[in-house]
């Protein structure tokens, strides 16, 4: 690890701190750039996301990409040179510099909070990719060192930069449009294919600095066959598709539906599984979960096999309803009808499925949100960002709750989880699950399922039976000398 230097006494004190592995974190004195000038930005992750980002910032007005950072050092290096800027392969030097101001997290998920975290003590504001946080614990620290440092922290759900979000929530519930929401089915149904399984474990290529790459995450062993994007499928490094598209879905369902009043389920119970693969993956490709509020109930169910083996196009899901709804998007379900919500557009229908109202704005929510972020950096007014982290935290707390209920899971048993609950719609979707799984030839007994959670959102912690088995998953174990601390 390198070392660094702590001639300047702050945010390089900070990261020598981080190197040697001590205390808690204690926030410096924040460098902000004046609001008439550009805000220079740092990408810290050169992947398919971070490349859509990079693009992103060099056409905003105001903005300017001036480095790059990534421990695979050939992604770093062409990156930087499409634009001009500095290529890092440690994000340490990017944070240290006086050159940046703001940085744009496109890492690896389980990177995300100790890069922000870092960020923010080195005096940037920081534009951070959904999901948030690994584990919920960690999300919180984030959120705090924002509020104690004066920060601008943006996560990046940019369907919160679409206008049509505010107006389908304006017709849900100030002009009650389809009368009194009863619940809320989520879909992710995106096929995927199997990462493959290895006999060995994977060599990783010679241009990246493995360390700096596991940052916060365990060394072992990777059996998938690629190093990049497949992380996701590892509990270690990555969140699954709960994580990785669940965040959208569940933000916009936060944002719509609950009007953001509901912060994170009281309870929630799932099923699923990894299925009909054998690949390496660990996290759920079938993954059935259903949400108590305090408001109405959500159930999402989320797969990312085919609706048959060697077929194209992904599972149908209707849940009992008339309609399955939007593969990758949700559905309101209220008295007088229903609302399709998904990315870019939306519509309300009645009960007989007659379209009463579309939702569709000519807004490109990528660079929307990045604009929002910047021009929140420049006139240091928190309150004006569209994804303030704290929302952010608790959108990505659905899906860090869903992947405990999964993780805690044992043999699968149908009958708890089917009366978990009265909704006639969660046993629906169930039957849909085992239907599909059907064309699998899978046995359902390779099902997992796990008893349902009580979780207290204040305290952000799992209450009375079966937490002892939860609460350990909500923070993680950190390699030594990427520790995510308590913010003092």
């Amino acid at each position: 690890m390198r070392e660094v230097s702590t001639s300047n006494f702050g945010r390089r004190q900070f990261l020598a701190g981080v190197a040697a592995g001590v205390g808690t974190v204690t926030l410096s004195s924040p460098l902000r750039a004046a609001a008439n000038e550009e805000v220079r930005i740092a990408v810290l992750g050169a992947g398919g996301r971070g490349g859509e980002l990079a693009r992103t910032v060099d056409s905003v007005s105001g903005a300017k990409l001036v480095a790059v950072a990534d421990p695979d050092e050939k992604r770093a290096a062409s990156m930087a040179k499409k634009y001009g800027a500095k290529a890092y392969t440690d994000l340490r030097e990017a944070l240290d510099s006086d050159d940046v101001d703001a940085v744009v997290i496109t890492t690896c998920n389980h990177w995300h909070c100790l890069a922000a975290l870092w960020a923010i003590d080195a005096g940037k504001d920081v534009y951070v990719e959904k999901p948030l946080s690994h584990s919920q614990w960690e999300g919180r620290q984030v959120v705090e060192a924002a509020k104690k440092s004066g920060a601008i922290v943006q996560l990046g759900t940019q369907q919160r930069s679409d206008p049509i979000q505010m107006e389908a929530r304006k017709f849900l519930h100030d002009e009650k449009g389809l009368g009194a929401i009863k619940y809320v089915q989520a879909n992710r149904l995106g096929v995927r294919g199997p990462i493959g399984k290895r006999d060995k474990p994977l060599e990783i290529p010679s241009e990246v600095n493995y360390d700096l790459w596991l940052g916060p995450a365990q060394d072992q062993p990777i059996m998938r066959n690629n190093l990049h994007y497949d992380w996701h499928w590892d509990w270690n490094t990555g969140s699954g598709e709960m994580g990785n598209w669940g965040v959208h879905i569940l933000d916009d369902i936060r944002n719509v539906a609950y009007q953001d009043k509901v912060s994170t389920p009281s309870k929630m119970i799932a099923a699923g599984g990894r299925m009909g693969w054998g690949d390496a993956g660990e996290t759920p490709n079938v993954h059935f979960a259903l949400f108590e509020t305090e408001m109405f109930p959500t159930v999402i169910a989320l797969s990312n096999m085919s609706i048959k083996p060697g077929e194209k196009g992904s599972w149908k899901v209707p849940g009992g309803k008339p309609m399955t709804g939007p593969g990758s998007g949700y559905v309101v379900v209220c008295e007088g009808g229903y609302y399709l919500g998904q990315r870019g557009s939306g519509k309300a229908v009645d009960l007989d499925g007659k379209t009463i109202r579309s939702f569709k704005a000519d807004v490109s929510t990528v660079p929307a949100h990045v604009s929002n972020f910047v021009e929140a950096v420049k006139s240091r007014k928190a309150e004006s960002l569209a994804a303030p982290i704290e929302n952010g935290h608790y959108s990505t707390g659905w899906c860090n709750l869903a992947n405990v209920a999964m993780r805690c899971a044992g043999n699968y048993s149908d009958e708890q989880v089917r009366s978990a609950s009265e909704l006639p719609a969660w046993s629906a979707v169930l039957d849909d699950m085992h239907e599909s799984l059907k064309r699998y030839g899978v046995d359902m007994s390779e099902l997992k399922s796990g008893p349902m959670l009580t979780h207290d959102p204040k305290t952000e912690r799992f209450v009375g039976e079966n937490a002892d088995a939860a609460n350990p998953f909500l923070r993680r174990e950190y390699r030594p000398g990427y520790e995510v601390k308590p913010v003092a």
